[in-house]
């Protein structure tokens, strides 16, 4: 590494901290794109929410604790998250939903005859292996 037109290479400690703030910034971006992909979802009927919520305060937890403890914190975002964060439960009424939404998109998924065999028995049978995951979790 080398700092700006001078040729010298950064001493090792520089060199440390600038990954180290590089890092943090990555975590930082990650949290608040995947909260900005929940909050579609929670517009979005095909779009997940808690999947991108769990993600951003995953990420705020290895840069951003003040965020991190922000989500979990707040009252409609953070019950899902503690939720999952102590007993990994996913509510009855989301695995129906999921399920459901999966099986509707493997049925469908099945009428484009420009998408490839493989894909066409794939996909679904990655969708089937989710719901199975899916109900195996406990619920609330």
């Amino acid at each position: 590494m080398r700092r700006g037109s001078d040729s010298r290479p950064l001493p090792s400690a520089e060199r440390i901290a600038l990954r180290r703030r590089v890092a943090i910034l990555l975590w930082r971006a990650v949290a608040l794109i995947s909260l900005a992909l929940g909050m579609v979802g929670a517009v979005l009927p095909v779009m997940p929410t808690v999947p991108f919520l769990l993600v951003s305060a995953w990420a705020a937890s290895k840069g951003w604790p003040a965020f991190e403890a922000w989500l979990v914190k707040h009252p409609r975002l953070g019950p899902p998250i503690v939720r999952w964060r102590e007993r990994g439960a996913v509510p009855r009424r989301m695995k129906w939903f999921s399920t459901l939404a999966m099986s509707a998109s493997a049925i469908g998924i099945q009428f484009f005859s420009q998408i490839p065999l493989p894909v066409r028995i794939g996909v679904p049978a990655m969708m089937l292996a989710v719901s199975i995951w899916l109900w195996l979790r406990p619920e609330e």
